[in-house]
């Protein structure tokens, strides 16, 4: 006997499934072409490795603007594996809470100390 429970499925859950996944591929995309141009950066540049070189790479506007968004791309990657490890494996709803307010604080200082880091040079 087949059982018909109708056309429509029930979805339960935050929905976070696709738009996370998407996330991480795109962030994850854009931190690997930012890791070839600095490492490209790096093999045809002139002299030695050395702070003069490194400001230098970072010293133009564009580069600037990159890393601004490496670093916000960064941030909201780590954001969404960490999140999701946190709802997929800590059971008690108050730790877990803290937990995700612990991981959104220490994002948003290193994100922080990133541009602070950045806009110095």
């Amino acid at each position: 006997m087949s059982v018909n429970y109708g056309s429509k499925r029930t979805v339960v859950g935050a929905h976070y499934g696709i738009r996370d996944w998407l996330a991480q591929r795109v962030t994850a995309a854009l931190m690997v072409l930012f890791t070839i141009v600095v490492l490209a950066q790096l093999i045809f540049a002139q002299g030695d490795i050395g702070y003069e070189l490194w400001a230098g790479i970072f010293a133009a506007q564009w580069m600037k603007f990159v890393t601004f968004g490496v670093i916000i791309a960064l941030v909201w990657h780590v954001w969404v594996g960490v999140r999701d490890v946190w709802m997929d494996y800590v059971q008690s709803v108050g730790l877990r809470l803290t937990l995700q307010v612990f991981t959104i604080v220490w994002l948003v200082g290193c994100a922080g100390w990133g541009f602070q880091v950045l806009w110095r040079l």
